[in-house]
């Protein structure tokens, strides 16, 4: 009886201990990746948040021009580029993350950059609108 109880006790730290450990681990791996220097954060503010205001507002006002058409193809083409990024190097804590990434924000973000492209801002738009529902749901799982 007293070794089951001590058994069961070293077999319950050992569990905390791990799930302590895969806790830090998935916090690290969104927070920065494994082998890269760059944080996830300056990812976000150096790369995704402006590129995905810029696209927004040219998409909103509409490209007045084809240099206009160009800048909003450049910042979906950055858009698509980060969601590969985002899954590398350990970043990945989550099926969330993993569906926000891959699914939304690659998906959306290669269709808005097709319909740009095409200069269909109609499409754009729809498309568009599937980026920014990835950045809600990652963000309302991982930002604090």
């Amino acid at each position: 009886m007293k070794f089951t109880k001590i058994t069961a006790l070293a077999v319950s730290v050992a569990g905390l201990f791990w799930i302590s450990t895969s806790l830090n681990d998935a916090q690290a791996q969104k927070t920065k990746g494994k082998t890269r220097p760059a944080a996830t954060k300056y990812l976000m503010r150096g790369v995704v948040r402006p590129s995905c205001a810029s696209l927004g507002k040219l998409l909103k006002e509409g490209p007045a021009d084809d240099k206009a058409w160009d800048t909003a193809a450049c910042h979906a083409a950055c858009l698509s580029e980060m969601s590969f990024a985002l899954m590398d190097d350990g970043r990945c804590p989550d099926g969330v993350w993993a569906k926000a990434a891959t699914k939304n924000l690659r998906e959306g973000s290669a269709a808005v950059l097709a319909a740009v492209e095409a200069k269909d801002l109609d499409a754009a738009n729809a498309a568009f609108k599937t980026v920014t529902a990835s950045c809600a749901a990652c963000h309302k799982e991982h930002k604090k």
